[in-house]
């Protein structure tokens, strides 16, 4: 069966609007499974992971698999780990994309890419998220302080001598804000962990 020019269009419309979109989305455009497997057979699109799908030559960015996770997850948001490393205050590199969500909130089932979720609330969870725009996907980071400061929170998860270099890399930023640092410690609560080391290092 020919491809159908009507779903190439939609297909170009929802990949322009986003990058990376899942099956569902593609379903709700008013493209069909078998329009998608077909669309991918002939060379309009490719599948990029379960459930996911982008245009052939999309632009493929550094934090790919962050924007697979927003896509996957679109509450989720990027934290810990994962967000040090977008904001590159780490040497670390996780093996997973670490996702903040509401108490709540269903835990995702996703094979990929691979999920540690952590689990915020109240103006721990809202606090400090900014909204990036990577490979035409909106999602959702906590800004370099707020990360600084979960990091210092979640110190037995993941290292304090981590949480320690992040504090340090901040610090040797241009962009440094000891105020804003210290609202986002007070939001993670941890403003009496974290007062000594930042006195200690300044």
């Amino acid at each position: 069966m020919p491809t159908n020019r009507t779903d190439i269009s939609l297909v170009a419309s929802s990949s322009q609007t986003r990058g990376v979109f899942r099956a569902r989305d593609a379903q709700r455009a008013g493209i069909s499974r078998v329009a998608l497997g077909r669309l991918t057979q002939t060379g309009h699109l490719e599948h990029v992971a379960r459930g996911l799908y982008a245009r052939p030559h999309a632009k493929i960015t550094e934090h790919h698999s962050v924007v697979e996770a927003a896509v996957r997850v679109p509450h989720g948001i990027v934290c810990l780990l994962s967000a040090l490393q977008f904001h590159n205050l780490t040497t670390q590199n996780p093996h997973e994309i670490w996702l903040a969500i509401g108490v709540k909130a269903r835990k995702p089932k996703t094979e990929w890419p691979p999920l540690r979720i952590v689990r915020f609330s109240g103006n721990a969870l809202t606090f400090g998220v900014e909204k990036h725009l990577i490979e035409h996907v909106e999602v959702h980071i906590t800004s370099r302080e707020k990360t600084v400061a979960d990091c210092f929170k979640y110190r037995n998860k993941i290292g304090l001598d981590v949480a320690i270099e992040a504090l340090r890399e901040y610090l040797r930023t241009k962009r440094r804000s000891v105020d804003t640092l210290m609202e986002a410690a007070e939001a993670s609560r941890v403003k009496n962990v974290i007062r000594p080391y930042l006195e200690a290092i300044l």
